[in-house]
C-alpha cells in the first residue's frame, strides 16, 4: 500500500494522488460503474489519511488542530443520517496520537475513510471571513469588469473555523446552548459576532452587504518544493482570489454573495456540503 517503499509520500503528492481519484466527491450514492478501483478501496483512503495527518512530517509539526474526525459508514448509523435520537452520530472525534490505528481502535470498522480524510482536509484548513459594507454602483462596476478594484465603505475579516457541527441558539432565549451535528454540511461560526460586526450597519440605500468566505493555509496547502521531506485585517479593497498553486499567500474563495438589506444579527454561519 501506500507508504511501503524507501520513501514516503508528501502531502503535496498525495494530494495529487487523491485529486485523480475523486470523481465520487460531492455524492451521496455511489455507482461503482463510475468510480475507480482505487476510489472505492478503503485500505487506500485509511493509508491517505495516516499519511496526510499522522506520519507526515508537516502534520507532525502540529500546525493542524489536534482533532481527528472520523466519519461512520452509513450503514452503521442505523435509522438517522444527521446524529438524531433515531441513530448515531455521523461521526465521532479523538484526540490526535501518533498512531492511527491505535486510537481508533476497534471502531475502525465502522470508519468510511474516504468521507474522514475530506472531513479532515476541511476541518484543519484555515479559513476567513470577510463581511464588507459596499457601494451597490461600484459593485456592479467590479461584476462587469473584474479588473475594476471594489473599495468597501467598512470591512470586518475574521478568521473563522470549520465544523462539521452547529451551534443553535438565540439571543432572546434563556435555554442552554446545543451543539448538533450538521454534517455532511460545513459550518464557520463567528466568534463575537455581536462585537465584531457590531459596526457593519448599512446607513444608504445605495450600500450593500459583501460576504467573501476564504481558504487560505492550513492542510488543503501543501508545500509543492518540501515533497522529499516526509517520513515514516485590513487593506483597501476586496480581492475575490481564485488561483490555485502551492505558495503561502494562496487564497481560493470558497463563496462570496451580497445583500441589499440589513442582515438578522443573530448567529452568523456559512455552509456547504462535503459528502
Amino acid at each position: 500500500m501506500l507508504g511501503d517503499g524507501d520513501e514516503t509520500p508528501s502531502r503535496y503528492e498525495l494530494l495529487s494522488m487523491v485529486k485523480k481519484n475523486s470523481k465520487l466527491l460531492g455524492k451521496t450514492v455511489v455507482d461503482e460503474e463510475d468510480s475507480s478501483d482505487v476510489e472505492l478501496d478503503p485500505r487506500f483512503w485509511h493509508d491517505v489519511l495516516d499519511l496526510y495527518f499522522f506520519r507526515c512530517k508537516e502534520s507532525r509539526r502540529r500546525q493542524d488542530d489536534d482533532l481527528v474526525f472520523l466519519v461512520r459508514k452509513l450503514n452503521s448509523l442505523g435509522h438517522g443520517t444527521n446524529g438524531d435520537k433515531d441513530g448515531a452520530p455521523p461521526y465521532f472525534v479523538r484526540r490526535w496520537a501518533p498512531k492511527l490505528d491505535d486510537m481508533v481502535g476497534e471502531n475502525a470498522i465502522d470508519v468510511d475513510w474516504r468521507r474522514s480524510f475530506y472531513l479532515n482536509l476541511i476541518a484543519h484548513t484555515s479559513f476567513s471571513v470577510t463581511v464588507a459594507i459596499c457601494s451597490h454602483q461600484e459593485l456592479q462596476n467590479h461584476q462587469a469588469a473584474r479588473n475594476t478594484p471594489l473599495s468597501p465603505v467598512y470591512k470586518v475579516v475574521k478568521t473563522v473555523y470549520a465544523s462539521p457541527s452547529r451551534v443553535d441558539f438565540h439571543l432572546d432565549s434563556k435555554k442552554e446552548v446545543e451543539t448538533t451535528p450538521a454534517y455532511p454540511d460545513i459550518c464557520f461560526a463567528v466568534d463575537d459576532f455581536d462585537s465584531t460586526f457590531d459596526a457593519v450597519v448599512l446607513t444608504e440605500l445605495d450600500h450593500c452587504y459583501c460576504v467573501l468566505l476564504n481558504a487560505q493555509g492550513g492542510a488543503a496547502f501543501p508545500i509543492e518544493k518540501e515533497q522529499h521531506d516526509c517520513s515514516s485585517s485590513d487593506s483597501s479593497s476586496i480581492t475575490m482570489d481564485t488561483d490555485t498553486g502551492n505558495s503561502k499567500d494562496t487564497k481560493i474563495t470558497l463563496f462570496s454573495g451580497f445583500v441589499s438589506y440589513p442582515m438578522v444579527r443573530d448567529a452568523y454561519y456559512g455552509i456547504f456540503s462535503v459528502k
